[in-house]
């Protein structure tokens, strides 16, 4: 089958909701939001923590916000680019009430603002400890009624249709490279259908599937950054991925592990051991609330020094009231496998969370391939650097959406719907069943990520995870080749295709620098601090 829409949105997290609304809301054409499984189910609704933005003028100042941001980057970050999020970040805000996300509020009315790792004033506005879910609830209703939008749940994009389906040969060197839309399987025919647009945006989230152990739901395979790589699209810095130091050390949860929000270490979490022992003062003055990548490399030292599978968190001395009412969901989360977090430590360790690079893109949110956009975790805008400093992805992901929704709208009069492609071919192929292969594959990819491309690298580890993804690749594409196309297939395509980028790009970066830390490279990342 063949549809026509204005729009294609793929991915249907807070990135591409607030895109198809923004879009949707002009009167200029029809949109359809492609999303994976359903719409409750993004990497949105995990996020805890809250949103950062600069609303309490009286202590906090833009210039604050831009330099704890390109701070905790390793001074990667491009500062026009994080002036341009911070400075639109409050009217971002006011986009989200404006859809109905309900930020907490203190007894006189102002927001209640939390302080997380790396920020130098408290300025996260939150929902409890599930603001993600309450945006992703408020932007749901709204793109459900919205007659301009049709969303379709449960269908995969598999590939972006360029020039190369046209029969041109396409290269990185190839100048001017146009999306016409995205070849999209329909879980009802399983059949693989066309979608023609006059502009398409990714919004397909991170990658933390990719690793064995990680904060993201099983859906964070990379499909966005994946697809735009084979497209030849230019993608950078993925080698920047962001473990999370403290998710709840569950050995029969590993994947998604549940998240142990940053608030709860601005609350006053103590980092540490099971023996009751402090240990971040040995790391960093700021001591629980260092950046990210700081308190995940120390929790990994301790753990490796100590012998231990986790560390610990401790708000036993706040008042167990307060802990309650902060972090309702944490409480009975931890009740459920019998921790009380008022009495009892909470024993944590560090998870892959959020991927820093991804798909490049200009400060319209446009990418290299023209008519493709990319925004939020997918997108790799140049704000986080290399290392992103807490709660900035929800803000960046509204402040690009409006970015892009504005430029696509002003020079979409300029595109038409090519109506000349061919249909997806899948003559000759099989049904796949080898589901069994597929399986142990994508284990084996997050094996090899988790091994030899985590917290801590070396050059040995990545030459071998590159040899091992390499055999991976050369066995998946034979059999991509020779099945028709699932879900399952065209995920480890993708989890092997944004393992090889990882790790290449890894290789690629002679240093250690924000989130890419490698053995090989201390020495230089001393001397520079």
């Amino acid at each position: 089958m063949i549809y026509e829409y204005d729009f294609l949105v793929i991915g249907a997290g807070v990135a591409g909701m607030a895109y198809a609304l923004k879009v949707a809301n002009s009167g200029k054409g029809k949109v359809a939001l492609i999303c994976k499984t359903t719409l409750d189910e993004a990497n949105t609704a995990k996020a805890q923590g809250g949103i950062a933005a600069v609303t309490n003028f009286e202590k906090d100042t833009f210039d604050k916000h831009i330099k704890d941001t390109i701070v905790a980057g390793d001074y990667i970050s491009d500062p026009d680019v994080v002036r341009f999020v911070v400075e639109n970040a409050p009217e971002a805000i006011k986009d989200l009430v404006d859809w109905g996300v309900n930020f907490q509020k203190n007894g006189n009315g102002v927001y209640d603002l939390h302080r997380e790792g790396g920020h130098s004033e408290f300025r996260i506005l939150h929902h409890a400890d599930d603001t993600g879910a309450e945006i992703q609830r408020a932007l749901i209703e709204a793109v459900s009624h919205h007659a301009n939008i049709t969303v379709l749940e449960n269908h995969f994009a598999v590939e972006i249709i360029t020039q190369h389906h046209l029969g041109m040969q396409v290269t990185r060197r190839t100048a001017d490279i146009e999306c016409y839309g995205a070849y999209v399987l329909n879980p009802r025919t399983q059949k693989v259908d066309t979608f023609l647009s006059k502009v398409t945006l990714m919004a397909t989230g991170g990658t933390g599937a990719v690793y064995a152990t990680t904060s993201n739901p099983n859906i964070a395979t990379g499909d966005g950054i994946a697809m735009v790589y084979r497209a030849k699209g230019t993608v950078e810095n993925m080698e920047f991925v962001q473990f999370h130091p403290t998710v709840l050390y569950n050995p029969a949860e590993t994947h998604p592990a549940f998240l142990i929000t940053e608030a709860m270490r601005g609350y006053g979490g103590i980092l540490r051991l099971p023996t009751g022992e402090a240990f971040m003062h040995k790391y960093d003055e700021r001591l629980s609330l260092a950046p990210r990548d700081i308190v995940a490399r120390a929790i990994d030292h301790e753990m490796k020094i100590n012998g231990l599978s986790h560390v610990c968190l401790d708000v036993t001395h706040k008042d167990a009231a307060e802990t309650k009412r902060h972090f309702p969901n944490i409480y009975e989360k931890c009740k459920q496998i019998g921790i009380d977090i008022t009495k009892d430590f909470i024993p944590v360790c560090p998870s892959a969370h959020y991927m820093c690079g991804g798909i490049k893109v200009d400060l319209h949110g446009e990418s290299s391939i023209h008519r493709l956009y990319a925004v939020g975790e997918c997108a790799c805008t140049g704000l986080h650097g290399g290392n992103r400093l807490a709660s900035n992805s929800l803000i960046e992901a509204v402040v690009y959406a409006k970015a892009a929704a504005q430029h696509s709208l002003e020079m979409i009069d300029q595109y038409a719907i090519n109506r000349t492609l061919p249909e997806w071919n899948d003559e000759g192929t099989m049904t796949n069943e080898e589901k069994v292969l597929i399986t142990h594959s994508a284990k084996e990819v997050g094996e090899v990520m988790s091994n030899y491309v985590g917290i801590v690298r070396s050059n040995l580890r990545l030459r071998r995870a590159w040899s091992r993804l390499d055999l991976l690749y050369e066995e998946t594409e034979q059999l991509f080749k020779s099945v028709k196309a699932t879900r399952n297939i065209c995920e480890l395509r993708n989890m092997i295709n944004v393992g090889y980028l990882i790790t290449r790009q890894a290789i690629e970066r002679k240093e250690s620098r924000g989130l890419h830390y490698t053995v090989d490279y201390i020495k230089h990342a001393n001397e520079r601090k």
